[in-house]
């Protein structure tokens, strides 16, 4: 038997037909071969090569098992965020901890906000979701829970039905906070964009109610309870809003900030990789770390040890590893994920 002129895709029927043997023995040749015979799945397999097919499609195959295997990691973000931020790194290398033990693997589905966001998740072929950090109106969160897989969300929003993987970002905040602005006359915090629009900026006292990132919206609540507390009000702190966890981003709002006609003497940063542009710039005008300005950093990075940098330490990958197990099966634990301040030189003791 020849391959039908015309066909686009050979089947499974027209392998059995070829091999003499029945179509449950083709199938299982494939996907149960310990219930095959050595002879009738060398028939099979030969019937194959001879028709060039390559097997049943992989998603056909998925779908009989009830599994697929595969781990998909949403992120709000273009695909190289993925390599490129270090917190992204840690974060998916504790997912992939989990997937390598489990024999499972990753797929990293990237949203950038196009019209396609929400068909990529519904085509996705995996078994459960992890959610990266995103905001209380993305509609990719309605898009996971209607799919009904296990799903859990990183950082926030806190969402009915999904589990979340976070640390307490106020509390955590507002201990750094009052490391960062201890004796300070004029604090200022370099954040992380308010919304998913990602627009840069300047401004002063940013009303936390109307920020949609979760974790954006919980760290100036703690920054601004650390301010006050110093008797400063919130109206005067200055905040510049970067766009992305970009160290150069952040050294350029940093530079504006400390040549403007009263800059701060103490900045808050949202991440060590802000916090490291800060600082550059500090140095660029001549200021002195932390006589003449107190920085401070968030999640403990390699590049916090080299800056000496005061900062808010947490482990990203342990995160990433429960994040993945929840959304394998297991059930969520209700306790928030641990930090701690780390006190080094770029503060004033």
């Amino acid at each position: 038997m020849e391959r039908p002129v015309g066909s686009k895709r050979v089947t499974l029927a027209q392998v059995a037909e070829l091999a003499g043997v029945s179509v449950m023995t083709a199938s299982y040749t494939y996907n149960r071969p310990r219930r095959v015979s050595d002879e009738a799945r060398s028939k099979v397999l030969a019937a194959a090569a001879q028709l060039g097919y390559a097997g049943p499609h992989p998603s056909a195959r998925s779908l009989r098992r009830g599994s697929t295997g595969t781990l998909g990691v949403v992120m709000g973000e273009r695909l190289t965020y993925a390599f490129d931020d270090p917190q992204a790194v840690s974060f998916l290398a504790g997912i992939a901890d989990i997937c390598a033990d489990r024999g499972y693997g990753m797929t990293i589905l990237p949203i950038t906000g196009a019209a396609d966001d929400i068909l990529r998740i519904r085509d996705a072929a995996v078994d459960g979701f992890v959610v990266w950090t995103t905001s209380d109106d993305d509609p990719i969160i309605a898009a996971v829970q209607a799919i009904k897989r296990p799903a859990i969300v990183h950082g926030g929003p806190a969402v009915h039905g999904l589990g979340l993987v976070s640390i307490d970002n106020r509390a955590a905040a507002r201990a750094v906070g009052a490391v960062a602005f201890a004796g300070a006359k004029r604090p200022a915090v370099v954040s992380f964009p308010l919304d998913r629009n990602r627009v840069s900026g300047i401004t002063r006292g940013v009303d936390t109610t109307a920020v949609r990132f979760p974790v954006t919206r919980e760290r100036l609540e703690g920054y601004r309870q650390a301010t006050e507390d110093t008797g400063i009000a919130w109206g005067e702190v200055v905040i510049a809003v970067c766009a992305r966890n970009d160290a150069a981003e952040a050294e350029s709002a940093a530079a504006t900030l400390l040549t403007s006609a009263e800059p701060p003497d103490a900045i808050a940063a949202m991440s060590d990789q802000v916090a490291a542009g800060v600082m550059r710039a500090a140095r660029a005008v001549g200021r002195v770390i932390p006589d003449d300005l107190a920085v401070t950093g968030w999640d403990d990075g390699p590049v916090a040890a080299e800056l000496g940098l005061t900062t808010v330490a947490q482990s990203l990958r342990d995160q990433g590893a429960a994040c993945a197990r929840v959304a394998l099966g297991q059930k969520p634990s209700s306790q928030a994920a641990s930090w701690s301040i780390i006190r080094r030189g770029s503060t004033r003791h």
